[in-house]
């Protein structure tokens, strides 16, 4: 059976995103991470760019020493020979070449310089100058494959497999496409091609997991090989890519997809490890609803919820905080399982979280009485209530009404 495999782009595509960037060092990092979690490949450098070179020789070291146990590193050129000639002194083996196969780029990129048959033949040669200089992989790119007229994406697909590509890569550069339409546009590609594709989608219209999971699924039915490409914490050009860690949560967790197999031993404890290094080392902090590794992915506050949690966590949460080693992070913004009480909040909550402050109450009245009072004061302060804060409306709760009441 065809099987899921994982390329992140983080160190490539991501670090070529307006004003965010990576030092070399933290690239490493990220590949030194991915390589703990089983991700299958890092598309780690561009190996023509000379200030890279070092950084790429490095990390192959590094790769050779088994710092990275089996990740594979990759590098991305453009579709043409001189790339891969400026590549080669850096001992990169891996390779994925690109070039746009839409008529909008064909002519208002390119503007006269290539057609249709021109890009499939600096392709062709290309790929045919890659194989022949000991590269042991090669994928191809059709970038702004989405918006590129099918039997023309068939064509050059077909034309990359048969110069010696192992791999095609189906760009939705612009986050173009739908679930629906990525699924049967990958779906007749793999049909009638026969070659492992990877979904690489932006998340211009905020659907870039959504359409890697559904263009991951039509290569699988198709017979083929998926490899995804993700970003770690879905950062990237505009408004994003697909985020690695989702992805990964969706074929495991979500309904219906247990048929389709991930090919490589994922490490999912290293998960926010590696979300808190990349916020941190890109300086942008993670979202509060960040799926698995946000500040409130596993964070309770209504009553029903909050009981619910307490009384058996499948009640509210998908999959285990522990599997995504949260349980091993306790500092802002990651921790595992947190029940907040306040405007929303119900008494089960607003006892486990006193509880956890050492304090009890003598009897539900007076709980309920204090916990009146919490909900008003976060009503009033429009904030998570401090510690302190909850000790202080414990202690003095007549004061605190009084406070809190303000009459016009």
């Amino acid at each position: 059976m065809p099987k899921i495999h994982f390329i992140d782009v983080t160190n490539r595509d991501t670090v070529q995103a307006s004003r965010i960037g990576l030092a070399k060092l933290q690239k490493t990092m990220v590949n030194w991470y991915l390589g703990q979690m089983g991700i299958y490949q890092s598309e780690f450098a561009f190996p023509f760019t000379k200030h890279e070179h070092n950084y790429i020789k490095a990390n192959l070291r590094l790769r050779e020493k088994g710092a990275f146990g089996s990740l594979i590193l990759e590098g991305w050129c453009r579709a043409i020979v001189r790339d891969i000639e400026a590549s080669l002194p850096t001992g990169v083996k891996h390779l994925n070449l690109s070039i746009s196969t839409s008529d909008q780029m064909i002519r208002h990129k390119f503007q006269g310089k290539l057609d249709r048959n021109k890009v499939i033949q600096e392709m062709v040669g290309a790929v045919t100058f890659a194989r022949q200089n000991s590269i042991k992989s090669v994928g191809v790119n059709a970038e702004d494959a989405s918006r590129t007229d099918l039997n023309y994406l068939i064509e050059f697909a077909q034309a990359a497999k048969e110069a010696g590509a192992d791999r095609f890569r189906y760009c939705d550069t612009l986050g173009h496409d739908t679930p629906m339409t990525i699924y049967e546009r990958i779906r007749t590609i793999a049909e009638k091609v026969k070659i492992p594709i990877e979904p690489h989608c932006h998340n211009d219209l905020g659907m870039a997991v959504a359409n890697s999971i559904a263009g991951a699924m039509g290569a699988l039915d198709g017979d083929a090989d998926a490899y995804i490409n993700t970003s770690v914490n879905g950062l990237g050009e505009r408004a994003g890519q697909a985020d690695l860690l989702s992805c990964i949560l969706t074929f495991k967790f979500a309904a219906g997809l247990s048929r389709y197999e991930i090919g490589d031993p994922i490490n999912l404890k290293i998960s926010a490890k590696l979300a808190k290094y990349a916020s941190y080392a890109f300086n942008v902090p993670l979202p509060i609803n960040q799926p698995g590794v946000g500040a409130n992915a596993f964070a309770h506050e209504a009553g029903i919820h909050a009981d619910g949690a307490l009384k058996d966590r499948y009640n509210y949460e998908l999959y285990d905080y522990e599997l995504l080693g949260l349980d091993e992070i306790d500092e802002p913004p990651m921790r595992g399982r947190i029940i907040t009480t306040g405007e929303y909040g119900g008494l089960a909550g607003f006892k486990y979280v006193y509880g956890r402050l050492g304090i009890t109450f003598p009897d539900d009245e007076t709980a309920e009485h204090v916990l009146e009072l919490v909900r008003y004061a976060n009503a009033h302060t429009q904030q998570p209530l401090t510690d302190d804060e909850l000790r202080f409306i414990a202690t003095y709760p007549e004061e605190t009404c009084l406070i809190l009441t303000m009459t016009p």
